[in-house]
């Protein structure tokens, strides 16, 4: 699906725009606890969360995984080379790697979870190489996460 093509400065434009709005303060927020400090174990853990519609962190999950999709789906329609949006991001693909194991499981109830970071990972072999590197971080990064002091 993906051509190799010379990104554009619209391409480069748009990825800078994906920064700024990761910058804003909630989804700051909601970034750190997903990328920092959640490492759920199960996909019960995960659903019970989810199930939760009034909690923070399930709207904390909710933001940062629709960011990553809406992001994403740039890629699947062309309106970002896919090459540039790898090289620039390592955050969504280590998002998946952490839930991908738990996948059909959440999907049973919610079978839109990832589905756009996982055609990226699907379709283009460097996305799969940097999910699974990705992947052997996951153990330290859990243990870390449990010596952290709790968020403010």
């Amino acid at each position: 699906m993906f051509e190799s093509t010379l990104a554009t400065t619209d391409d480069a434009g748009l990825i800078l725009k994906l920064y700024e709005l990761r910058t804003e303060e909630t989804l700051r927020k909601a970034r750190y606890w997903m990328v920092i400090r959640y490492f759920p174990e199960t996909a019960e853990e995960v659903l019970a969360l989810l199930a939760d519609a009034t909690s923070e962190k399930n709207a904390w999950f909710r933001q940062v995984t629709s960011y990553w999709d809406m992001a994403a789906s740039f890629v699947l329609h062309g309106a970002l080379n896919a090459e540039l949006f790898l090289d620039c991001n390592t955050e969504p693909f280590a998002l998946f790697a952490r839930f991908e194991p738990m996948l059909p499981q959440i999907r049973t109830k919610r079978p839109w979870c990832f589905t756009k970071i996982e055609r990226i990972v699907q379709e283009f072999p460097e996305a799969r190489t940097l999910v699974d590197n990705m992947a052997k971080l996951i153990p330290e990064r859990r243990e870390a996460a449990r010596k952290a002091p709790p968020m403010d």
